[in-house]
């Protein structure tokens, strides 16, 4: 059977990420493209990310294809589920994946799609396919990882898949598939240099609350060093990018592989700029210096709050010194540090963002990026707090984004702390830094106190 692969981002539709321009192929699907390539499949992909939805209908127009495949993750939810009645109205059997689907099988069900696959896909679609074609898609009951409805409009859902274990054997991403030029060259212009990703293992095995684990678990696998160094000759020889994005949950997390790595990339005469994601107990002295020497750029690590008890609530299983060790050495070895951190989580009180502010200023990370914690169905938090979610959209026209948690303060409260912590933290560099920019701090200065102000006048009120 033809199939069809896309996914739900636009980026044109998205304003936020127009401005900040940083976008990366799809690897889910190509992953999962080369997978069924290899096994004989006729797949094509739509890339959606520098596509128009007329672009996208007009595809499936032109190629009506038997099976569509769409990745969805929360961001693109509503855009999928629109995606769905458009390949239906070609006679498009629809199939749905990725970490949103598996917790809302019935939803996406009722909403038009045929099948949906929890879990990794590779190996679900190599036995789906057939399976369509001989059985339909009311008689699918010995496919493991997918979930469906019978004969008699029931949902089925069928034992889980056992993960991928032996991830080497995957062929690489299939990025021929799609026009790798675009991202590269949206990169060159808006910062003046380009970049690609690459993924090196799936799974992460901590179990900080509100992480997501639907797609890849709570497992660690790893590809060999020698399969990604030649993966990265190959994305050198055939795109010429200036860094590299290693976009695995935590980069740094076997040491051995990354010493192999380091071994294997120097016995080629490799060295490429690169970022990546660890997490601040997973580095020390010796790693850092071999992510310097492999030509490491900037490190992201998961600060998430400056209080010790916020962390422990959340089961970072990582300590606030620790945070502010690495990212000193780090620093020290010409590695920008950036640092992610999350409001709002459950229990927090204004004295726990007077603590991260604090944290901010001691730590000096090169960048920090904020959010407002929010409860993704299927996470430990999901389930601590779900007694006080409220949910005033119907499912289809909302995301978990858009769930308020009664108790907590309001988002205009958190629009203000983020103000001041932002402010707050830059008006501290301006000031205290080795430069002195009276300018800039006089500026953040006055921001801070609006967003302190804010708090002040938006802390009573409570979501309910």
């Amino acid at each position: 059977m033809s199939l069809l692969l896309s996914h739900g981002y636009f980026l044109k539709d998205d304003p936020k990420e127009l401005r900040i321009m940083r976008p990366y192929p799809p690897l889910g699907i190509l992953y999962i493209s080369a997978y069924l390539k290899s096994k004989g499949f006729e797949i094509q992909v739509f890339d959606s990310t520098f596509q128009t939805r007329q672009a996208f209908r007009d595809r499936l127009s032109e190629a009506q294809p038997q099976v569509v495949g769409l990745y969805c993750n929360l961001m693109t939810k509503l855009i999928v589920l629109e995606m769905i009645q458009e390949a239906k109205a070609v006679g498009a059997t629809v199939i749905v994946g990725g970490p949103e689907p598996p917790h809302y099988a019935e939803e996406f069900l009722r909403h038009g799609a045929d099948v949906v696959v929890i879990g990794e896909g590779e190996q679900t679609l190599e036995a789906l396919l057939p399976a369509l074609r001989e059985q339909g898609v009311k008689n699918l009951g010995d496919i493991e990882g997918i979930a469906y409805k019978n004969n008699q409009g029931d949902m089925v859902r069928t034992p889980d898949r056992p993960y991928i274990k032996e991830v080497h054997t995957l062929p690489a991403p299939d990025r021929s598939a799609i026009d790798i030029r675009q991202y590269l060259d949206a990169w060159k212009t808006h910062h003046g240099s380009s970049s690609i990703s690459i993924i090196t293992a799936r799974g992460c095995p901590y179990k900080c609350t509100w992480c997501s684990h639907t797609v890849f678990g709570e497992s660690h696998r790893r590809r060999t060093p020698e399969l990604i160094v030649d993966e990265i000759e190959q994305l050198i020889e055939t795109y010429h990018p200036d860094t590299l994005w290693f976009a695995d949950d935590v980069f740094t997390i076997s040491h051995r592989w990354l010493y192999r790595f380091a071994e294997e990339m120097k016995a080629r005469g490799l060295h490429v700029p690169f970022e990546c994601i660890s997490r601040a107990d997973r580095l020390n002295e010796k790693v850092i210096r071999t992510l310097a020497e492999l030509g490491c750029i900037r490190i992201w690590l998961g600060s998430e709050s400056g209080s010790q008890r916020i962390l422990d609530a959340m089961r970072r299983d990582v300590t606030v010194e620790c945070i502010r060790e690495m990212t000193a050495l780090a620093q020290q070895y010409g590695i920008q540090v950036g640092l992610f951190v999350m409001l709002g989580y459950d229990g927090e009180e204004v004295s726990d963002i007077e603590e991260t502010v604090a944290h901010l200023k001691r730590t000096a990370p090169d960048t920090f990026l904020t959010t407002v914690s929010y409860p993704i169905k299927g996470t430990p938090y999901y389930r601590e707090i779900e007694s006080h979610i409220i949910d005033r959209l119907p499912w289809d026209t909302r995301t978990e984004r858009d769930l308020s948690i009664g108790g907590r303060h309001s988002y205009r409260f958190y629009r203000y702390a983020n103000r001041w912590m932002v402010h707050d933290v830059a008006f501290h560099k301006a000031w205290h830094g080795p430069e002195r920019d009276y300018t800039k701090a006089a500026k953040a200065f006055v921001n801070a106190r609006i967003g302190r102000w804010g708090m002040r006048l938006t802390s009573r009120k409570r979501e309910r």
